[in-house]
């Protein structure tokens, strides 16, 4: 049996890869990340909602909104929203609008699209979010995207896996993340080899400082981050200037 690709095969697109890994996740992709964050996940996604500071009536953009976690948070919080989720795994996709039927309390668009070209003029949305999918995507084109269809005084906030500065607890976080997490992965997600490659995609991520200040350098001002589970969740904020 021929091995499945990874990322460091040779002539291995990453944007394909991503897109692959996730479309073969989708159907049970809810169901892993409530079994492996022990249901953490949702309170971390209402911490990050906390920080967007949108106004009530406002419009959202979710960034690699996947099946539309974040998009649906946003609209509990804040039922008069109006918000679009933007992913490129078309199979996440369908599991979002399947669930929008019964889990939407306001105004949801999903659309298929790339986070570093997005389809929107400048100074189109009042706030915009992502969830644990900065570390598969150019973090540098990304930024400037979202900058560039922020309105002025808007925030971007965004939730995603850090590296604990405490070498004791970042330990044993570690033991569970990069051990623990592909064997419950494999049988509750259905792939041992995505949920191998989510942990790893950490490995070369930027520390929760060093993504802070990617944050001011892509213009982004009074940049700062939410550290939660001792430093191992962070999440990320800024401004448009």
């Amino acid at each position: 049996m021929t091995p499945a690709p990874t990322l460091d095969s040779p002539g291995t697109d990453k944007g394909a890869f991503v897109r692959e890994m996730f479309a073969s996740i989708a159907p049970r992709y809810d169901a892993a990340n409530r079994v492996i964050s022990a249901g953490l996940d949702e309170g971390w996604r209402r911490r990050a909602i906390e920080l967007l500071d949108v106004p009530p009536d406002g419009r959202v953009i979710d960034l690699c909104c996947g099946t539309g976690d974040v998009s649906f948070h946003l609209l509990r919080t804040h039922p008069a929203l109006s918000v679009t989720g933007i992913d490129f795994c078309a199979p996440m996709l369908d599991r979002a609008r399947e669930r929008a039927e019964k889990e939407a309390r306001g105004c949801v668009t999903f659309l298929e699209g790339d986070v570093t070209s997005l389809p929107f003029g400048d100074d189109a949305f009042d706030g915009a979010t992502m969830g644990f999918s900065m570390r598969n995507v150019d973090i540098g084109a990304t930024l400037r995207e979202v900058g560039r269809v922020l309105k002025p005084g808007a925030r971007f906030v965004n939730l995603d896996m850090s590296k604990a500065p405490n070498k004791v607890w970042k330990g044993f976080f570690d033991l569970y993340f990069y051990r623990v997490v592909p064997l419950v992965g494999g049988m509750v997600g259905g792939s041992r080899a995505a949920y191998t490659y989510l942990p790893n995609s950490l490995t070369h991520h930027p520390s929760a400082v060093e993504l802070r200040d990617r944050f001011t350098n892509a213009g982004f001002k009074d940049a700062g981050f939410l550290p939660l589970m001792g430093g191992s969740i962070a999440v990320h904020y800024g401004t448009k200037a």
